[in-house]
């Protein structure tokens, strides 16, 4: 039987050539650049659709400069907590005089209350609340939209974006994400209207989505099996460093259009040096590109130091019954190949879970990272220690990954997720410190689980449908980052209800992922039957084998 490029032991070949030498580091290093841009793209909305706080404008009494809190303003607005309410005040007295008016209490009628039309904000901060008078509560939709709207792009684009990268490469799709996304969230920065403004937060991530998850798939198919935690902790610490810079950069820069600017624009200049990345080496394999791939190999074992054994140059040079078996499985068509997939019950089942495990991680990730906005204390702060309390957790990954396996790290670190998201809720409010630790542990154990699912999703599907696969489990996830931004409005029905989504779907996620076989230090899958194999202990006894 003719053999094809998955006979290649490419993880064999990365270990000659080192599994995270100079080359890897060369393509991190790169690769680095639109992961953070992703962090800065996906979470911009925070800041750039970000509430604020306002009260009316009493026109009898505010001068033209105006103070946020005067001593008269407990006689003209009513107020809740201690807060003055935003969009209602006292009605003025009908026979008033404005002549001398000193804005007392005998001024207004405190039993009859009347809406506002302008208001006075308690600070220079401008986000599109202000430029387009986004005010009072009745409106708070159109600001939990723009989130949800930034994730129906994502939704949609996905899968597509899988299958072109599946299909024509990894390195031409990241390339064309980062560019429209940057023309987009430029464009954003001038938008004149709402509807304009979410017409270009839809497009911008309907270009750019898969900005993420194929620098994550370019980086981590050229590192060996042993470096795959180490490899997937740069990039994640890479992402949590771009979470905080956007709270830095909204601290710094506050006013919503500079902001855009400021995080966009780069996203053009580093075009050219994205250009230098190389292309993925199983993706040219997948394809039948031998060439290519061995070109790519030599120059990582030139810059690595090493040297490429005749085993492996041999394997590169087939003679033509097998070129012809290469060229055949690489023109195979893209939707046969996935029909194929598909027919197996076992892989379906596989992506069913893998989608709604993705769907829970999203969903209580992102809903952690908005809802910290809405915690008591500084917003920038609270959102900068949310992203960076997930560095101990890739460091506590680091430690145990490679040692207690995929499998018992995820469903743990899942269920840990959901019982501290309920616990959180038996808390006394008064109790800010401890409330906020409390959702920090949380946010570190689904950072966690995160990073351990994006090794996961990469290492139990195939190679030629790896990208598409990931997609498709990365767009059921967006269902969760959806629902995400509109979290915030379920507290005002019962305060208690966004924790005890998360709190229930995490415990329930992390039962399931039991059904998952375990990858540790296996090579990666090529084909379908290889990636179902893994269920067998034989399979992973046998590359454990191979890899000792």
């Amino acid at each position: 039987m003719p053999k094809s490029e998955d006979d290649i032991d490419l993880d064999g070949v990365l270990n000659e050539i080192g599994q995270f030498g100079r080359f890897q580091v060369r393509q991190y290093g790169l690769m680095i650049i639109p992961i953070i841009f992703n962090a800065l793209f996906t979470l911009s909305y925070v800041f750039t659709a970000g509430n604020l706080d306002y009260r009316c404008k009493i026109p009898e009494c505010d001068d033209t400069v105006t103070s946020y809190h005067p001593a008269w303003l407990n006689n003209s607005v009513p107020f809740k907590n201690g807060v003055p309410a935003q969009c209602e005040r006292f009605r003025l007295i009908a026979n008033t005089s404005l002549e001398d008016f000193y804005c007392d209490a005998d001024a207004f009628d405190r039993s009859t209350l009347a809406e506002c039309s302008d208001f006075v904000y308690a600070d220079d901060e401008v986000t599109i609340v202000k430029d387009f008078n986004i005010n009072c509560p009745h409106n708070d939709w159109k600001l939990t939209l723009v989130g949800t709207v930034n994730n129906i792009g994502q939704f949609i684009a996905l899968p597509i974006a899988g299958y072109l990268s599946d299909r024509f490469g990894r390195r031409l799709v990241l390339l064309l994400s980062v560019a429209g996304s940057a023309v987009f969230g430029i464009l954003r920065s001038y938008a004149t209207s709402y509807e304009m403004f979410i017409i270009m937060e839809f497009l911008d991530p309907a270009i750019g989505s898969t900005m993420y998850t194929t620098a994550f798939v370019l980086a981590l198919e050229l590192v060996g099996p042993k470096m795959r935690v180490s490899g997937n902790n740069v990039i994640s610490c890479a992402f949590s460093f771009g979470e905080a810079a956007l709270a830095l950069f909204a601290m710094f820069f506050r006013n919503w259009r500079v902001l855009l600017k400021i995080i966009y624009i780069p996203g053009l200049v580093s075009l050219p040096l994205l250009w230098m990345t190389s292309e993925s080496v199983r993706w040219l394999l997948s394809k039948g590109d031998r060439e290519k791939a061995f070109g790519i190999l030599k120059k990582a074992a030139k810059m690595n130091g090493k040297s490429l054994s005749p085993a492996a140059i041999e394997s590169f040079y087939p003679n033509s019954e097998k070129d012809s078996a290469s060229e055949e499985l690489g023109n195979a068509g893209f939707f046969s190949l996935l029909v194929d997939a598909f027919r197996s019950p076992g892989l379906l089942l596989r992506v069913a879970n893998c989608s709604f495990c993705w769907l829970t991680n999203v969903l209580v990730y992102y809903g952690l990272s908005l809802n910290s906005v809405t915690l008591a204390g500084d917003k920038y702060l609270n959102f900068i220690l949310v992203s960076l309390i997930e560095l101990p957790g890739f460091l506590i990954m680091q430690l145990i990954l490679d040692r207690v396996g995929r499998r018992a790290t995820l469903c743990t670190t899942m269920l840990l997720c959901g019982l501290f998201c309920l616990l959180a809720e038996f808390i006394p409010t008064e109790n800010t410190w401890l409330s906020l630790i409390m959702f920090l542990v949380s946010k570190m154990a689904i950072t966690m689980s995160f990073g351990t699912l994006y090794i996961y999703t990469v290492e139990i599907f195939p190679t030629n449908l790896r990208q598409s696969l990931l997609s498709v489990c990365s767009m059921f996830g967006r269902i969760g980052s959806m629902i995400a931004p509109q979290t915030p409005l379920l507290a005002k029905l019962w305060s208690p209800l966004p924790m005890v989504i998360f709190g229930g779907m995490g415990i329930t996620s992390g039962l399931a992922i039991l059904q998952f076989p375990e990858t540790l230090n296996i090579q990666l899958p090529n084909t379908v039957q290889e990636a179902m194999s893994m269920n067998t202990d034989d399979r992973n006894n046998k590359d454990r084998d191979q890899l000792s």
